[in-house]
């Protein structure tokens, strides 16, 4: 069963079928949150605090804005920053993995003792220092947990090619004098490719809850443009009159990071070569079991024999 096939598989179960299903219309929505949005996402109105209505589907905020125009436009913010963050930290990791799981001496031990120095500062910390120091905006955001989440793309890459780097088609590589360069991105990447994407999936979840965690501060995208993060910043002040307003932008950030989730939890086990192996094993003896045996003679068939 190939990586595909299996993927597949696991996406007609409950689960990721579901959480496939809800990020593919968060997608679809994000892009044309414009077209979609039935008001401008910051058009002030004296009509605030309101509930929800025909007019206003979840009603308004404490400015008179719509909240369902908010939250449709919110999902491109928040999904364009997690993507560009997990995009940079996968480039930034993936090389400084293949670099220093392939170099052996002092570039390998440089390489991955800088890996271990991001590591040791707290994420949010890090965060609120780098945004503090260069100021708020989306590209501050995806710069700052490009880094930060690099590392842990750079560990799994070079988990991956200290195995890699044995193996008998990486030293006839070598043997026949193929370029390092080569060898990196042409022999070993491949090899590389799957524990990547599964990172990719479990870090799409941590960059957005981060780039939440940050608005809600008031240090992640410039007001008044809207996310989901500075949406539950303004409803927990009201929370007692309009609970609506943190309920629904609340619960769109848990249902999407659950989606990840639960999606990064598929792939792996369509990609494991192990699971995969023990499935067809299962199946294959399944298939090729042979019919019980009986152990003696029925009753018609003994008469017979003494008759």
């Amino acid at each position: 069963m190939t990586p595909m096939r299996s993927f597949l598989s696991e996406l007609r179960r409950p689960g990721p079928g579901l959480a496939a299903g809800f990020l593919v219309i968060l997608v679809v929505v994000a892009v044309l949150a414009t077209l979609i949005a039935p008001y401008d996402p910051i058009a002030q109105s004296d009509v605030r605090l309101a509930g929800p209505s025909a007019v206003h589907w979840l009603g308004t905020d404490q400015f008179g804005r719509d909240t369902f125009s908010r939250l449709i436009v919110g999902s491109r913010i928040d999904l364009f920053v997690s993507v560009g963050a997990t995009i940079l930290a996968a480039v930034l990791g993936v090389l400084v993995g293949l670099v220093g799981g392939a170099s052996r001496g002092i570039v390998g031990l440089l390489s991955m003792r800088g890996v271990e120095v991001i590591l040791a500062f707290p994420p949010v910390v890090f965060a609120l220092l780098i945004v503090t120091l260069f100021g708020q905006g989306e590209v501050t955001l995806i710069i700052t947990m490009g880094i930060l989440f690099a590392p842990a793309f750079a560990r799994v890459v070079y988990g991956e090619v200290l195995t890699i780097r044995n193996l008998e088609y990486v030293q006839a590589s070598q043997v026949i004098g193929s370029r390092p360069a080569r060898i990196l991105f042409r022999v070993m990447l491949p090899g590389v490719v799957p524990p990547v994407l599964v990172q990719a999936s479990l870090t799409l979840a941590s960059t957005m809850l981060l780039a939440s965690g940050l608005s809600f501060l008031g240090l992640g995208v410039l007001p008044p443009t809207p996310s989901w993060g500075s949406m539950i910043a303004e409803g927990q002040a009201l929370m007692m009159t309009t609970p609506l307003l943190l309920f629904v932008s609340s619960g769109v950030i848990v249902a999407t990071i659950l989606a990840f989730s639960v999606l990064a939890d598929a792939l792996e086990r369509a990609l494991d070569p192990r699971r995969r192996n023990r499935i067809l094993r299962a199946v294959r003896g399944a298939t090729n079991t042979p019919e019980p045996q009986v152990s003696g003679a029925s009753p018609d068939i003994a008469g017979k024999e003494l008759g």
